[in-house]
């Protein structure tokens, strides 16, 4: 096992609160970092180069947030992040959003000391990873504070099942100020089965949803990522986002929200369990 050195990273295998972390170094860059959590790809980050992203899902939620709140015009932008990793998106928007105030809950402490150790964070204010369950803060946090809300978890492949019912997605909403976006990473198999259940939550709690993937995500013909961004605004795609999209090495497509829920279609959202009557 690795240990850390406080001078930046170095490959290895680093035992973290979860279980491991592995740090691998791109073999394209000397200052690029691949960073694997229980096996599975979770960060990649060019060391100052923040505005790199190599995870395409990830250039595809920057460009929902981008195209709601305009960097040159936006002020200071509220960014909750619930999901660390590496912390790709947050230097990111760090990046584009100099003023941005950006919280990061991570469940993993080990993990979160081991990311300001390795990668070059903004400093608290702009950028303070808060450790516990993203539910929990989630639900601690003050009603419209936050312009954006991302929600990016995995426990392996899948997203944790409390942070995918109607009431958790409804306890985000409230967070949101305004035109505030809320943007979730899925991963969804070819059938999309988890996918609608996760969207149609997504679709119940707010009246405005849109979807970005790849054209064979949305033929289900692979495994991969679908992006549901969601509003109590309308949300409506820019000639810039099409163009944005479509451009990437991945090149992707974004639906409208009738798009979205016809996808959908009559899919049961899953809910918190019912909380049994007391016993009198």
């Amino acid at each position: 096992m690795a240990r850390g050195t406080g001078k930046g990273p170095t490959e290895g295998l680093y035992p973290i609160s979860t279980g491991s972390a592995e740090l691998i170094q791109d073999g394209s860059s000397s200052d690029g970092w691949l960073l694997k959590i229980n096996g599975v790809q979770s960060s990649h980050i060019v060391l100052g180069e923040p505005l790199r992203l190599d995870f395409e899902y990830m250039r595809w939620i920057v460009a929902l947030v981008e195209d709601r709140f305009d960097p040159e015009r936006t002020g200071r932008l509220r960014v909750l992040h619930q999901g660390g990793g590496g912390c790709s998106m947050p230097r990111y928007l760090a990046a584009r959003f100099p003023d941005a105030r950006q919280v990061v809950v991570e469940l993993d402490a080990k993990l979160a000391d081991y990311v300001r150790e390795w990668f070059d964070l903004p400093k608290a204010p702009l950028l303070r990873i808060r450790v516990g369950e993203a539910r929990e803060v989630t639900e601690s946090l003050t009603p419209a504070t936050r312009d954006v809300v991302i929600r990016d978890v995995f426990a392996g492949s899948r997203t944790p099942e409390p942070l995918t019912t109607v009431e958790f997605i409804q306890a985000s909403a409230r967070l949101l100020d305004g035109s505030g976006l809320f943007v979730a990473n899925i991963g969804s198999a070819p059938d999309h089965v988890s996918a609608r259940i996760e969207a149609a939550a997504i679709a119940e709690a707010f009246p405005h949803v849109a979807i970005v993937a790849d054209h064979a995500m949305l033929k289900g013909r692979r495994y991969g990522n679908i992006v549901v961004a969601a509003s109590m605004t309308p949300i409506v795609a820019s000639p810039a986002l099409r163009r944005r999209l479509l451009g990437g090495g991945l090149p992707a497509q974004v639906w409208d929200d009738s798009q979205t829920r016809t996808w959908i279609g009559a899919t049961e959202p899953l809910r918190d369990p019912a909380v049994p009557a007391a016993a009198t």
